[in-house]
Parts: structure tokens; sequence; C-alpha cells
């Protein structure tokens, strides 16, 4: 059986927002390289540990699990941290937004980025999902906005959920991919999620997270491409 945690990973994927959830928990755990560059995530052994190939993936000692909100929720129901209990009232409503971020946030920014998997390569058809997926995230962006000025206990960085975790990832992504084409998204625009980010910023597991991964300082308010030890950010 397997005793140690172990992560599947690629730089600025996914899996940098487990990452982050294993640091804040101080919890020992091995990192595993996916080489997108040699397309890793559709090999036959990794679809052994995730049958869907897709990054990330993390073995435990209940077995293998993947879906990044399935394994938040799952380090955090077992160390007992970044997310209110079962038995917290406040438990239903953070269920809410964890799915929210990861159903329909995550999800409408992945079509920005492989808009060809559901439009197909017909220019016309990918400009259209892409503005339909933008439109989506601007929507959602000013909910979570409003949430996080009113000092909302789960997106202030200072003391991390996993909503904050999941959340400052995505600003990180829609600021930098893809590559000449993010003129649409201003973090500034956001004050509430630009204080949330910037709080996160000062914590131990970002800075554990710079290291693993190439990131320069600032990776969710000023964020670059990376530069990682190992593999590539595609």
């Amino acid at each position: 059986m397997l005793e140690t945690l172990r992560l599947h990973y690629a730089p600025d994927n996914a899996s940098l927002i487990v990452r982050l959830a294993l640091e804040e928990l101080g919890v020992t755990y091995e990192t595993v390289l996916v080489d997108r560059a040699a397309q890793a995530q559709r090999s036959d052994a990794f679809r052994a540990i995730n049958p869907a190939a897709k990054i990330p993936a993390l073995e435990t000692p209940d077995g293998a699990l993947f879906e990044t909100a399935a394994i938040l929720l799952y380090l955090a129901d077992r160390f007992g941290r970044l997310a209110p209990d079962t038995d917290d009232p406040a438990r239903g409503p953070f269920l809410s937004w964890l799915f929210y971020i990861s159903n329909t946030v995550h999800a409408n920014l992945r079509l920005t980025f492989y808009p060809q998997i559901y439009a197909g390569n017909n220019d016309a058809s990918i400009s259209a999902l892409r503005a339909g997926a933008r439109s989506n995230l601007l929507e959602s962006l000013r909910l979570l906005d409003i949430l996080a000025n009113e000092g909302h206990a789960w997106f202030n960085g200072t003391t991390p959920s996993l909503l904050d975790l999941y959340l400052a990832a995505i600003l990180r992504w829609m600021a930098i991919y893809p590559a000449g084409d993010t003129s649409w998204f201003s973090l500034a625009s956001y004050p509430g999620l630009l204080d949330m980010a910037s709080s996160l910023e000062n914590r131990d597991s970002v800075v554990a997270l710079i290291r693993a991964e190439g990131m320069a300082p600032c990776p969710f308010t000023k964020p670059a491409f990376p530069n990682p030890p190992e593999g590539v950010a595609l």
C-alpha cells in the first residue's frame, strides 16, 4: 500500500493547485513529472492512474484520485483544514462555490485554451467559442469579486481555503495564457480578488511553488511564463 502521497504534475498545470494545498497542509508528498511535451498524460502508464488522461492525479493510501476539485476535497477532509468540516453549516455553501469554480470557471477557461477540441479548426467557430467563454468568465469574476470585497472568509488569502488556492491559479492563467491574447482580462478591475491574490503570495506554500515550478515572484498578481527545473509548461 502506498504510504506517501504522490502528485503527478506538470509545471503551471492544474496540479499547481494541489501542490499549494499539500504545502499549506504541511504533509509529506512526492512528485512525479508528467512530460506533456511527450504526451505522457496519454500513456498507458498514466491512464492506469487517471483514465481521463488529464493532469493532476494524486496517488493516496486510499487509491488514485483525479479531478482537481475531488483531490482538493479529499485532502481537506483527510487533514482537517482548508474547508469547513462536514458537520459545519458552512459546508454546503462552500461546496457550491468549490464546484462553481471547478465546473464553471475552470471549465470556461479551458475552452479558451483548447478551443479546437470543442469547435474544430474553423477560425470563426473558435473565435465565437472564445468570446462566449470569456463573457462567462467576466460574469464569474464579478460574482467572486463581490464575495472577496465583502471580506468573505473563503476569499481572503490570509487564512487560505481551497477556494483561494484554486482561484489564484485561475487568475494567473487568465493573465498569461494563451500568449498574446489576454487583453480581455485585468486583475486590477477586481480589487477584492487582487487583495486575495496579493495576500496569498506571502505564504510559504507559494514560495515552495515558485521554487518547484520555476516561477517569478508574485505569480498571481504579476505572472510571467515559468522556467521550470524539469518539464515544460504547455
